[in-house]
């Protein structure tokens, strides 16, 4: 007999979790879903739901020192190393990839570092307590998760950090790190869209030597139309991609 197909509603119960949250996960390719009639709605499986709940375990895809060589974002691969932009026009949005991308390496044990500020934070905070499986105040004093208002002022203090960081993370052993930048709040603290840029820009050399995948997120609503060209400009990670997995 074939598996029941149950809506979002419904696998939402299942997984006592919000609505939004069984969308966001089926959107990024989390939760495997069906769609069907002409407004191809989802579908869900009970085994599927069941085996969701389970912690993920290491995949295969791994580098000879045990990283992890790729991350599904948005239904996209993202090979280690990459440094890619992704824009968003609303609030919920600004989660869509963003959380399940969190959620999938705090239950690897993967460390993540979220650069955001005052209310931007605090929607991720919400937003990682309502994970399943996610214990984010026990990741946040582990050191496991770690957020930050943002980088430095001026290029050369913004990767001193990361420098600082990216290797402290690095000495309990081989992993792989997350990486999510909210670019308002970034730029709340560099003296200028300019210095901002050449710090985007520079972030890639950090990105290649370090076992990271990185997110920088741009809230449309927040920049005009010249510091996005120059986001795109600096992100050549995303050319190869295809940029309509990360319009959000």
């Amino acid at each position: 007999m074939a598996d029941k197909l149950l809506n979002t509603a419904e696998a939402a119960r299942f997984l006592r979790v919000s609505q939004a949250s069984v969308r966001r996960w089926s959107d990024s390719g989390l939760l495997p879903a069906r769609r069907v009639g002409r407004r191809r709605e989802r579908r869900f499986t009970e085994p599927d739901l069941q085996r969701f709940l389970v912690p993920a375990s290491p995949i295969p895809k791994t580098t000879h020192d045990g990283v992890q060589k790729q991350v599904l974002v948005g239904g996209t691969a993202l090979p280690l190393h990459s440094h890619v932009a992704t824009f968003y026009n609303s609030d919920e949005g600004r989660l869509r990839l963003t959380i399940p991308f969190f959620r999938e390496g705090l239950l690897r044990g993967q460390p993540c570092f979220l650069a955001a500020g005052a209310e931007v934070l605090d929607a991720y905070m919400e937003a990682l307590r309502n994970e399943e499986g996610v214990d984010i105040e026990s990741a946040v004093r582990s050191g496991m998760f770690v957020a930050v208002a943002g980088p430095g002022e001026k290029v050369d203090s913004a990767l001193a950090f990361w420098e600082r960081a990216l290797s402290n993370s690095l000495a309990a052993g081989p992993n792989l790190i997350r990486v999510v930048g909210e670019m308002r709040s970034e730029r709340t603290l560099f003296v200028s869209d300019n210095e901002m840029i050449s710090y985007e820009m520079a972030f890639n050399g950090i990105a290649k030597r370090f076992p990271t995948v990185t997110l920088c997120q741009y809230d449309v609503r927040a920049f005009d139309g010249e510091v996005l060209f120059h986001a795109l400009r600096a992100h050549p990670d995303l050319y190869e991609l295809g940029i309509a997995s990360f319009l959000n």
